[in-house]
């Protein structure tokens, strides 16, 4: 049961469409209609509006922190399964017919809460990827794929088998930035297509 309810509640939080709900609030209508269709923050971006993309990023990586928190406080050992679950709900958000995000940033905030030196480590590893590539999709990829392995070198074993998980949805979420990636016509920062 205490399992069930760490799932439902990470999976719940999860499923907050935060960058949808933002850019309707402030009057630019469905973010899903731009860009890339997502709901996530880099989409969000693409509305020009700098502060929704910030306040976008903070809310998809504290509806990944809370729950795991939460959980971690109420049923030791479930923290793992709330992880995964917030980062599912964000992909696969029930309100928005099974469609959301990328999961970046809900992997960000539910790394920081598993094991937050870890999420340094990662931080500098996006940053340092974004640096030398200029393409946002690489970075994150390359940083979900890096964090099983920082976890275990950094001493956090537990929390590998989440990691896991959630770099295989967040890996299948990119599936179109791969193939563009793949025919060389995914898009840098800062530049257009």
């Amino acid at each position: 049961m205490e399992q069930i309810l760490a799932i439902a509640l990470g999976f719940l939080a999860g499923s907050i469409p935060f960058g949808l709900l933002l850019t309707r609030a402030a009057g630019l209508g469905d973010v899903r209609q731009i860009g890339s269709g997502s709901i996530g923050a880099t989409n969000v971006l693409r509305t020009g509006n700098k502060g929704l993309a910030a306040a976008t990023v903070l809310l998809d990586a504290l509806k990944g922190a809370v729950p795991v928190l939460v959980a971690a406080h109420l049923w030791p050992g479930t923290e793992g399964l709330a992880a995964v679950a917030a980062v599912a709900g964000h992909c696969f958000t029930p309100w928005l017919k099974f469609k959301g995000g990328k999961g970046f940033a809900t992997a960000a905030g539910v790394l920081g809460a598993l094991a937050w030196p870890a999420m340094l480590a990662c931080a500098a590893i996006w940053a340092a990827t974004l640096f030398v590539s200029r393409i946002s999709s690489v970075s994150s990829l390359v940083t979900v794929a890096s964090a099983p392995m920082v976890a275990w070198l950094l001493g956090y074993p537990q929390v590998i088998w989440p990691l896991l998980a959630i770099a295989a949805i967040v890996f299948v979420q990119h599936r179109a930035n791969i193939g563009r990636l793949l025919r060389g016509e995914e898009p840098r920062v800062g530049k257009g297509k």
